[in-house]
């Protein structure tokens, strides 16, 4: 089979484009370009929403996943015009000096963008050039709707959430969990069940801890009344009301009785240690007993009738006796009820419209993760008190959301049909500036570079180890070792997050790494390309694709060609630029 590039050479409107130097990506000048979007390894493919999702119950609501269908897509789009109408009314009426909002996206950004948003890895060269010779007006609805009917799409965003919930973790024992946290989401994910049915599952969960990958938050909290109230109102409900646990909160409203009056849906669970055979493992359980123990709280392995506040100036004291409430709400749960009735009553009023930070919490980590930046910053901390960039705009997704039956892929159908997701990437602005003038390109997190890599360079499966090598959690091999030095917290402020001199390194003298970019015989991928193609040009151009979804600037072409002519050796020679990409800036980052 002849490379991608060796059949769409010469045709005019395939321009070679875009930079050499390695710094971090920006948007090119690449000019204007034609609206719409599809992606396909074949360049004729039609691409249509899924006629409908698996109608799997989830849930005590009883309630079937949401069907994708082209009324839905349409719906999207009303909706994305109407959220960068608000945008341009609260946001971008009064610019400052100097301030213009950016262009349009050229196809390749937005096509490279939405399949590492969608899916965690670059599209193919011949997905590329398929879209590129697309001049259909729809194409860019289309590429999305298909990443998002993609099995992929499940496990990227498993693997988001996933971190979201063990990067906090209180035990390591807990990461046992993570391989199951990651089969449940991604299948859920896929299937489309609604993100407040997801939710419940984990607030509610039993059972063993490597079986049931909805017990993660518990978990990951060791079953500690305290940890797992904050974490569940943090990851849920993006309100950080763990600082008010010892004194009322000092930047918000919350006041300290609200926080354990909070926690006290929470006193009677527990996990405990648990053998499968002979593999010892824990399980998250109710206990519900009616006698204290000796000890006055909830120690993870033993819970508690009730929950108690401590008394500040008498901590020997059992502390002050407090009634479940749902302190967004106010609403109050009777003292002796059970372990699952107090969390699936909470479960119900958490998830329930009348408690706005639910919606707008899983609305400000979608936008902020496809936008680059959030309504609220960081991500996780909302709050009547805390700035919110887009008041309006947000209140208005998180109502739609909300009236879409919180439907996980119908929020991403919208936001990616806004013009505000599809302009050009501009560096993070200061506080000063005006925010959403650009997307904002930001690192990829450690599976999405794995991902990219392993294609990139052709490394077949079977050489990564363990039998789910999408898992970074089964093994210590490759992925894993990536994930101990490209990872970090999906909730920290992107800005933080920065390169370091073990990621370099890692990249740059990995064994792995440079055993794959050989073009010696015929046997890996590079000596394979070489082979297929015997044109230099047409062999740069394939690997850009491979390797940055994009074709070379032509300044980038005569470099690349000028190196090879230099070398003594042509399999050298692109030993070399083989490398030379999958160390760039570029390669790391969503552009």
């Amino acid at each position: 089979m002849r490379c991608v590039s060796s059949w769409c050479r010469g045709l005019g409107a395939i321009v070679l484009v875009v930079g050499l130097e390695n710094v971090a990506p920006a948007q090119s000048d690449r000019g204007p370009t034609s609206a719409g979007g599809a992606s396909s390894s074949d360049a004729a493919a039609d691409l249509k929403a899924p006629a409908a999702v698996a109608e799997e119950r989830a849930g005590s609501l009883d309630r079937p996943a949401v069907a994708a269908s082209a009324a839905g897509a349409g719906d999207a789009a009303e909706v994305a015009a109407r959220v960068d109408e608000l945008l341009g009314e609260e946001v971008f009426a009064q610019l400052g000096p100097g301030e213009t909002l950016a262009p349009r996206a050229s196809d390749e950004v937005f096509l490279r963008r939405a399949a590492l948003d969608l899916i965690g890895e670059n599209p193919t060269p011949a997905e590329v050039i398929a879209f590129l010779l697309d001049e259909t007006v729809d194409k860019r609805a289309r590429a999305s709707e298909q990443f998002l009917a993609e099995p992929r799409f499940g496990h990227n965003w498993a693997r988001y959430w996933r971190d979201v919930i063990f990067y906090r973790r209180a035990d390591d024992r807990s990461l046992i969990t993570a391989p199951a946290t990651e089969e449940f989401l991604a299948e859920k994910f896929n299937q489309n069940i609604g993100w407040d049915l997801i939710a419940r599952e984990f607030i509610v969960a039993t059972g063993n801890i490597r079986e049931n990958g909805q017990t993660a938050v518990i978990a990951a909290q060791d079953g500690m009344t305290e940890d797992v109230t904050a974490e569940i109102s943090r990851i849920f409900m993006g309100v950080q009301i763990q600082c008010a646990q010892c004194h009322d909160h000092p930047t918000d409203r919350w006041k300290r009785e609200q926080f354990h009056e909070l926690a006290a849906f929470f006193p009677r669970v527990a996990v405990r240690p648990e053998r499968l055979g002979d593999i010892r493992t824990f399980a998250v359980v109710s206990d519900d007993r009616l006698f204290p123990r000796r000890r006055m709280k909830n120690d993870g392995r033993f819970g508690q009738p009730e929950h108690y506040m401590p008394d500040l100036n008498d901590p020997e004291s059992r502390g002050k006796l407090m009634t479940p409430t749902f302190f967004v709400t106010g609403q109050q749960l009777r003292l002796g009820a059970t372990d699952l009735e107090r969390r699936g009553t909470l479960a119900d009023w958490m998830t329930s419209r009348q408690n706005p930070w639910f919606a707008k919490a899983f609305v400000n980590r979608v936008w902020g993760e496809l936008m680059g930046e959030g309504f609220y910053e960081p991500l996780d901390d909302l709050g009547p008190d805390r700035p919110c960039s887009a008041p309006r705009t947000l209140e208005y997704l998180a109502g739609q959301f909300e009236a879409h039956q919180y439907d996980i892929k119908w929020l991403y159908r919208t936001v990616m049909s806004t013009q505000a997701y599809q302009r050009e990437s501009r560096p993070r602005r200061t506080p000063e500036q005006t925010p959403f003038l650009a997307n904002c390109s930001q690192r990829l997190r450690s599976d999405q570079i794995f991902s990219c890599l392993m294609n990139a360079l052709g490394i077949p499966r079977e050489m990564l180890g363990g039998r789910d090598p999408g898992n970074r959690f089964r093994n210590n091999g490759p992925r894993f070792l990536f994930s101990r030095v490209f990872g970090y917290d999906p909730s920290d402020p992107r800005q933080e997050v920065t390169g370091t001199i073990p990621q370099a390194l890692l990249l740059m003298n990995s064994p792995i790494i440079n055993r794959m970019v050989q073009a010696r015989g015929r046997g890996g991928e590079l000596g394979r390309l070489l082979a297929a193609e015997p044109e230099n040009e047409g062999a740069v151009v394939e690997l850009y694709l491979r390797c940055l979804a994009r074709r070379p600037s032509q300044a980038e072409l005569e470099v690349c060609l000028e190196h090879i002519r230099t070398c003594s050796s042509r399999g050298e020679a692109f030993e070399d630029l083989l490398w030379s990409l999958v160390n760039r800036t570029e390669f790391l980052y969503r552009p």
